[in-house]
């Protein structure tokens, strides 16, 4: 576990906003958080070299290395909670190449409490996850795509994130016409992507600059 000597509550946790991307590209350049995409982020990933245990993640980090990045951000994590006296259990994985630490309700009902860490719409989340990631690169001295969720905030999300897609390219459909969504982060504007990437007659971009970039999903040529 991390020792700090912080008094951060949740109150103040909730003001911070997460950095966000400056990639003016569509779909498979928005790398985040980010995106995992798992991400938030919107590069694919290769998974060669498995058979001697190494995952690729476009860094050629190893899978050792990579479980190493989850540990340093659960200790830090934990840490966290520590401070706010939440409670929580906290999982370290490695998936599809990437680190990921997740923070699941513990055995004493503190699900409520722990969906303070979420915030509004993901922002406190995204927020966190960035400092987390600021704590590996403190260790390590390399840049992290570690994903950090809370309570499977993520994984309902992007349910709701396709519902929304597959209903814009309803309509991009029977109008015609392009459809703006509503501004995004780089995770949500990941799942969006991968949904709009899949259906035909429709494709999507992002526009403008954080934190209004959003997606258009426009008919395709």
């Amino acid at each position: 576990m991390t020792d700090t000597t912080s008094d951060l509550g949740a109150e103040d946790l909730d003001q911070h906003q997460p950095a966000s991307p400056s990639s003016t590209k569509p779909a498979d350049a928005e790398l985040e958080d980010d995106d995992e995409d798992v991400d938030e982020e919107e590069s694919s990933e290769s998974e060669s070299a498995e058979a001697d245990g190494a995952a690729a993640n476009g860094s050629g980090r190893s899978s050792t290395d990579l479980f190493r990045e989850s540990e340093i951000a659960a200790d830090y994590v934990e840490g966290l909670l520590d401070i706010l006296d939440y409670d929580g259990d906290i999982d370290e994985l490695v998936v599809s190449g990437r680190p990921v630490v997740e923070v699941v309700e513990g055995g004493d009902g503190s699900g409520k409490r722990l969906q303070a860490l979420v915030g509004q719409r993901g922002a406190t989340l995204e927020a966190l996850q960035e400092l987390s990631r600021l704590a590996v690169f403190r260790q390590t001295g390399s840049p992290s795509r570690l994903l950090l969720d809370v309570g499977g905030y993520r994984a309902l999300r992007r349910k709701e994130l396709g519902a929304i897609a597959k209903n814009a390219a309803e309509k991009v459909k029977e109008y015609g016409e392009s459809v703006r969504l509503e501004p995004m982060s780089a995770f949500e504007r990941k799942c969006v992507h991968d949904v709009i990437n899949a259906l035909p007659g429709v494709e999507s971009e992002s526009e403008g600059v954080e934190p209004a970039r959003r997606i258009v999903v426009r008919p395709t040529a």
